[in-house]
């Protein structure tokens, strides 16, 4: 049994001929040779990693208006250091390394209280502000301008190794508390409120609200490409009781004309 275990292949995806086969000696020593890594895939996600480095950093700059300078970025802001470790694993992953990566997420999660799977995809210029309490699952796909905010979480809602977390498209904020379940579509261009539960897909340029999250306004134009007034949002129960207030007046009105006849 033992020399079996030695011999065994690691890598799950091992077949698509991105690693060779590794045996678990060579994994738990982490004593791979780069030789065994197909060099089109290393430069393409080293290159991925210096990309998304600039975007992440300029977007935290651009976004944060408390945001002084490159260093304090750096240095202080736990969402920039989550992603920029997810970044690191998301890169052993692609590789299909075991541990490495959950080894990492776990070190950003007790560093930032931020826990993002290094499965996730996400794009450029992303921005966790603040950040405690988000949790961004396995089969996240995330577009790009993406800013979310504290206690956000993208989860799954299947034990079966599915599609089973949100796809999110481009230039969307996601508001503080808010839970998006299952493998549903967010468009492009849309707002979610505060503490809003999103179970189904919202179609582009819409404003979420509620729970369950209800579609409560569209719009045909885009919004504007950093927009993080995610709590400048109408409160649909109060449009309600407005609109019930407005029909109340008008049958009292009516039937004091009736009783004065």
């Amino acid at each position: 049994m033992k020399e079996k275990l030695k011999c065994m292949t690691w890598g799950k995806n091992a077949e698509k001929g991105l690693l060779s086969d590794q045996c678990m000696d060579c994994v738990l020593g982490l004593n791979f040779q780069a030789e065994d890594i197909a060099p089109n895939v290393l430069n393409k996600n080293l290159q991925g990693i210096l990309d998304f480095f600039i975007s992440d950093v300029n977007a935290a700059l651009e976004k944060d208006p408390a945001a002084k300078s490159l260093v304090e970025v750096l240095t202080s802001y736990p969402g920039i250091k989550a992603v920029l470790l997810y970044r690191v694993a998301h890169f052993f992953w692609e590789l299909n390394l075991p541990f490495i990566p959950r080894y990492l997420s776990d070190v950003a999660r007790n560093e930032t209280g931020i826990e993002i799977h290094p499965g996730a995809v996400i794009g450029s210029e992303i921005f966790i502000d603040h950040g405690s309490g988000v949790v961004i699952g396995e089969t996240t796909e995330i577009g790009d301008n993406v800013t979310i905010y504290a206690e956000v979480v993208l989860g799954g809602t299947s034990d079966e190794p599915v599609k089973r977390h949100p796809t999110i498209g481009n230039n969307v904020v996601i508001g503080t508390g808010a839970k998006l379940l299952g493998p549903i579509n967010i468009g492009n261009n849309v707002k979610i409120g505060a503490n809003s539960v999103v179970i189904d897909d919202i179609p582009d340029n819409s404003v979420v609200v509620g729970v369950p999250g209800r579609v409560i306004s569209r719009e045909g134009e885009r919004i504007k490409r950093i927009d993080l007034e995610h709590a400048d949002l109408p409160d649909p129960l109060n449009l309600a009781l407005k609109t019930l207030d407005e029909r109340l007046a008008k049958v009292e009105e009516q039937l004091s004309k009736i009783h004065q006849k």
